[in-house]
């Protein structure tokens, strides 16, 4: 038997599009099924279970990131030189299938907390070659301008301090010296195009805002993919 019913998704990320309702199979004494929608929750990577009660099927339990996932990581700079670019995963790399999938929220938050493990603040943003821009005095935004009808771009040129080429479809920042110091080669072929970018030396927070509800990497405004800013000088010696 199947009906047409409305969705109460609590708070899972399930619909590819927007829709007010489902079509949903279901037997007596059998657990729904729900045709159009994700297998899991595209954010907790949940498996949902559905219910059917008040004329509506319902996600039995409720996510536990109902408006998304917003990381946060933090990256010591005390060279005062970053490596900018896409892929440095010749120094810094992860097993990107140890957590959750990485086509959700969770799975990029937890790979993204891995790589800062290992001193490399990496951010997916699709296939949209952001640039990192002065965003004010030692903060700074990784983000993808757009341009009006005379192609002038959203965001000051003079701001931009990198070009990031996404064959990675992300970015890769670390300090110079500490990608130097554990194997990084800057003449190695294989790393593709990167910037050296000054800064002030210290400890760098950034925020990672691809994994929150309702991000879109392909917006049609300026996307910001995260904020940076320095919340800590480098310490004396």
């Amino acid at each position: 038997m199947s009906n047409r019913m409305p969705l109460n998704t609590n708070g899972h990320d399930l619909l590819p599009k927007r829709a007010d309702d489902v079509i949903v199979f279901a037997e007596p004494d059998e657990e729904p099924f729900v045709a159009g929608v994700h297998w899991r929750c595209a954010t907790c990577d949940e498996r949902p279970v559905y219910v059917l009660r008040d004329g509506a099927v319902q996600v039995h339990d409720p996510c536990p990131y109902p408006t998304g996932i917003t990381t946060e990581i933090t990256l010591d700079v005390p060279s005062g030189k970053l490596i900018v670019t896409d892929d440095l995963r010749d120094v810094y790399d992860v097993d990107i299938d140890a957590g959750a999938s990485y086509n959700t929220a969770l799975g990029k938050a937890q790979v993204v907390k891995a790589m800062a493990d290992l001193g490399c603040a990496y951010g997916p943003v699709g296939n949209s070659c952001p640039g990192l821009y002065r965003d004010g005095e030692n903060s700074y935004i990784i983000a993808s301008p757009v341009g009006d009808d005379d192609d002038v771009p959203s965001l000051p040129e003079e701001d931009r301090l990198a070009w990031i080429c996404t064959d990675l479809w992300a970015y890769s920042i670390a300090d110079f010296e500490d990608w130097k110091a554990k194997g990084g080669t800057p003449e190695d072929k294989r790393l593709g195009h990167h910037t050296v970018v000054d800064v002030a030396p210290g400890t760098y927070k950034f925020t990672l805002h691809v994994g929150e509800r309702g991000f879109d990497n392909y917006a049609p405004e300026t996307v910001i993919f995260a904020h940076i800013e320095r919340i800590a000088p480098a310490p004396t010696t």
